[in-house]
């Protein structure tokens, strides 16, 4: 009982007659006329909270900065940062910045836009091991200044930033991932 077929197994509805259910139906406008109503416009405020450690990371993000939590047990910082680490199930210790440069672990090259309309140019995207994280700690992002041709896994790349007057506090304050320059680290 309960399931979608509850009512057909039951018998269906055939036990509830007019009998049962006494009262006369109204039309739509003798319900306005005859049952008491107010109409009640609220003026309802909210906060929607995304956790500590993700409001943390996102407000680094907004000042152009990437944040990690600590793991004394495991000996692992954790980027996106989290509250309890998923190996030790134990609270994490501290928070520690890592760097805004990394490795392309995997992507993907679609000639589909986000409407799933085909496209000339195609977007690239993927996950990016960050410096100063451990091993396989990253973030699936876009990377731009690559071709199909230039793109690999293992590629060194480095973030670029929306200038800071445009950061909203969002995954989208890095634009993209372009390939570390000669010379840069």
């Amino acid at each position: 009982m309960g399931r979608p077929h509850a009512v057909q197994r039951r018998g269906g509805d055939a036990r509830m007659t007019p009998e049962k259910w006494p009262g006369v139906e109204l039309s739509a406008k003798e319900f306005y006329e005859k049952v008491t109503s107010v109409k009640f416009r609220p003026e309802a405020k909210f906060a929607w909270s995304a956790g500590e450690a993700m409001s943390r990371f996102l407000a680094e993000l907004q000042d152009g900065r990437l944040i990690a939590r600590t793991c004394r047990t495991c000996k692992r910082i954790l980027f996106p940062p989290r509250m309890f680490c998923e190996e030790c199930f134990r609270p994490t210790s501290e928070w520690v910045y890592v760097k805004d440069t990394g490795t392309i672990e995997t992507y993907s090259i679609s000639y589909l836009d986000l409407d799933a309309r085909r496209i000339e140019e195609p977007i690239y995207v993927g996950v990016v091991s960050v410096d100063g994280a451990s091993p396989k700690m990253g973030m699936m992002h876009y990377f731009g200044e690559v071709t199909p041709e230039t793109i690999k896994i293992g590629l060194r790349v480095k973030a670029v930033w929306e200038p800071p007057e445009k950061r909203v506090g969002s995954v989208r304050d890095i634009r993209y991932w372009r390939p570390l320059r000669e010379g840069e680290r």
